[in-house]
């Protein structure tokens, strides 16, 4: 029998119970692997803009970058907070031109409260959009290349021999399979 329980935590928290043999596999955003592990990128997913219904920006279906300079940016200090703000930061290189970015230690959903309060803006991954939140709306941001996009990874020890995991690792793999490379042909 397999036991499958799932947890919610920091990244952090999570390599660590996958470092010290906790936890067999955690899928986070981003991300490195550490020495004695093994990785599998899994899925990405689209960075949207949580306007407030009064905003300036809402007739437009796309939202780029470079609209959201003058704006307060509101993210949590929780994943994928820190991914999103190096991602808004290397977008819009220039100090003086950067949006202002309010860092609140709170969950995503009393981020889209704030936003519907008119406090500022946010940016979510799309898996954000299930939960319905009055006052406000989602809209897609984009470079000059497209959607912007944060990956996922599959973390494990390369030590752990779990039959368990080495069956969901060849799951993931056959539903997130990876591009061939170019030596593949």
């Amino acid at each position: 029998m397999v036991a499958l329980t799932t947890a919610e935590q920091s990244r952090t928290r999570l390599m660590d119970s996958v470092r010290i043999g906790t936890t067999d596999v955690a899928v986070v955003p981003g991300g490195r692997t550490l020495a004695g592990q093994k990785s599998l990128p899994v899925w990405s997913e689209r960075i949207l803009v949580v306007l407030p219904k009064d905003h300036p920006l809402l007739p437009r279906n796309v939202i780029y970058w470079t609209d959201l300079l003058n704006e307060t940016v509101l993210l949590s200090q929780r994943d994928p907070g820190s991914d999103i703000k190096e991602l808004l930061v290397s977008k819009l290189v220039a100090n003086e031109r950067r949006p202002k970015i309010e860092r609140h230690d709170v969950s995503r959903g009393i981020i889209k409260s704030l936003v519907s309060l008119g406090l500022g803006i946010s940016l979510v991954l799309e898996a954000d959009v299930g939960a319905n939140f009055t006052g406000v709306v989602y809209r897609e941001i984009q470079d000059g290349s497209g959607p912007s996009r944060i990956g996922f990874n599959a973390y494990w020890r390369k030590d752990n021999e779990n039959p368990a995991l080495m069956l969901f690792l060849d799951l993931l793999a056959e539903r997130y399979p990876s591009p061939p490379s170019p030596i593949d042909g």
